[in-house]
C-alpha cells in the first residue's frame, strides 16, 4: 500500500482477498494510493472515511452489506464518489431505485480498464 501522486485516494471493500489484492494493484498501477477493508465495518471503524476521494465496494458483503454501507456513508459524505462491484446483476435495479444517478456498478467480472475510468470520471465530477 504506496502514497502516489498525482492519482486519487480510494478505498476498497471486498471479502474476497483475492479481489481485494487484484484491485489493489490495479489501482496503485495507475498511481492511486490504495486503502484495502476486508468488510464494511473494518472501513467504518478505520479513520480514512474523511480522507478518501473514492470507495469501491462489493455488494454481497456479511455484516454490513453494501446497502447498508452506502446508506450509512452517504450520511457522512453524500458527495463521495461509490463505485459497486457484484456477481448479482440483479442489484442494479435496486441500486438505481435507492441512490439514482449516484453510483457506478460493475458486474463481476469487470474490466480493470473501465473501472479505472470509472475512478477518474467519478472523482473529477465530485
Amino acid at each position: 500500500m504506496t502514497d502516489k501522486s498525482p492519482g486519487f485516494i480510494v478505498a476498497v471493500v471486498d471479502d474476497d482477498q483475492r479481489i481485494l489484492d487484484s484491485l489493489e494493484s490495479l489501482l496503485e498501477s495507475a498511481d492511486h494510493a490504495v486503502r484495502p477493508f476486508a468488510s464494511g465495518t473494518a472501513l467504518l471503524d478505520s479513520d480514512c472515511l474523511a480522507d478518501i476521494d473514492c470507495l469501491i465496494s462489493d455488494m454481497d458483503l456479511p455484516g454490513i452489506d453494501g446497502f447498508e454501507l452506502l446508506r450509512i456513508v452517504r450520511s457522512a459524505r453524500p458527495e463521495l464518489p461509490i463505485i459497486f462491484i457484484t456477481g448479482h446483476p440483479e442489484m442494479q435495479n435496486r441500486l438505481a431505485m435507492i441512490s439514482p444517478g449516484n453510483c457506478r456498478l460493475f458486474n463481476k467480472p469487470f474490466d480493470g480498464n473501465a473501472l479505472l475510468a470509472a475512478v477518474s470520471d467519478t472523482v473529477g465530477k465530485s
